[in-house]
């Protein structure tokens, strides 16, 4: 089904080209072919990285959109933060600020119909109102999936001329964390009452935020919070677990921002845009941009080579009976023929 999915009348190529200029239908609709998947994923992602890189496709030389590159921000953090309304306020006064932000917003599917909600377009209303490009799409119950289609998603996004482009997850399981491997800046929203800095503790969520939200700080115990919170990332750095920042002048370090923001009233919104691009003033500054955006590519290729090896392990495995022996034994002698030995004969 997914290899099968219509492109309508017009090629991806066209599809592409009409991105590249702007063209938001174009846009929406590479958006449904990478997130479906199969083989026209595979070649709109093939055809928007030389889009933005530059390559050759047959005899024509692609000439690239140049060195620039969108601001990738994922946001995450526990259910009930408030981050759909927070990223509406946010991208709203982006605009405000002449930018054109895009946001994919990453809702929980069911896990018998495989549908999901998508109820962020309703929590953004005023944000689509103002100009913000919002996409919704669906886990597909399973953190693959996501791994898979998001980066190529985020490249759409990024050759629409969409900068920043803000990935906001569901806040559930290990999606939270994955979307590190997906964003320049992470962004952890947390929120009083719910015992979200020890929850944030748990996920490994402190090892993976650049800066952090107190969202609902007009609440009683918020200052409770983010007091925990800044304890929790003193400890990280004792642990070097924590995302801590070097300043290369100075030598000294510097803790994951901590921002107070109400995302009903707008309050704390314009020092959390601030903190998002100091966050990525210091990446440029200190060098690391490039190579996390380096990680990001090792960590997609990964993704795609788990991806063809599962399909191909079910292929073998589906044949098999239990009289081959042991499951552990089976797979080991499995993986040799694959890769030619396992990682014990190296």
């Amino acid at each position: 089904m997914a290899g099968n999915l219509p492109t309508g009348s017009r090629p991806v190529v066209d599809l592409v080209a009409a991105t590249r200029g702007g063209e938001r239908r174009a846009t929406a609709r590479l958006l449904s072919l990478v997130e479906w998947g199969g083989p026209l994923a595979d070649e709109v992602a093939e055809r928007t990285w030389m889009a933005l890189h530059g390559g050759v496709a047959g005899d024509e030389a692609i000439p690239g959109v140049g060195a620039h590159r969108a601001h990738v921000v994922g946001v995450t953090g526990p259910p009930g933060a408030g981050k759909s309304t927070l990223v509406a306020a946010w991208t709203t006064g982006l605009v405000e600020r002449g930018h054109r932000p895009a946001v994919l917003a990453v809702d929980p599917s069911s896990p018998l119909t495989g549908g999901a909600i998508l109820g962020d377009r309703v929590r953004m209303a005023e944000a689509t109102a103002s100009g913000v490009f919002i996409r919704s799409m669906a886990t597909r119950g399973h953190a693959g999936g996501l791994a898979l289609a998001v980066p190529g998603m985020v490249r759409v996004l990024e050759l629409a001329g969409f900068d920043p482009v803000v990935v906001e997850t569901v806040g559930v399981g290990q999606v939270e964390v994955d979307v590190a491997s997906a964003a320049d800046t992470v962004l952890v929203v947390v929120t009083p009452g719910m015992g979200d800095a020890v929850q944030a503790n748990k996920a490994g969520l402190l090892e993976v935020a650049d800066l952090f939200a107190v969202n609902k700080s007009d609440r009683p115990d918020a200052a409770d919070v983010r007091r925990d919170l800044e304890l929790m990332l003193d400890l990280s750095d004792l642990t070097g677990h924590g995302r801590w920042r070097q300043d290369t002048k100075t030598n000294k370090r510097s803790r994951p921002a901590v921002v107070s923001t109400v995302a009903t009233t707008g309050a704390g919104v314009d020092e959390l845009v601030d903190a998002t691009d100091a966050h990525l003033a210091y990446l440029e500054a200190a060098g690391t941009l490039a190579a996390r955006r380096e990680d990001r590519w090792r960590a997609e290729v990964r993704s795609h080579v788990d991806h063809l090896l599962l399909g191909f392990s079910r292929g073998l495995v589906s044949g098999l009976s239990a009289g081959a022996g042991a499951p552990a034994a089976v797979a080991r002698e499995l993986a040799a023929g694959l890769v030619g030995g396992t990682e014990g004969d190296r």
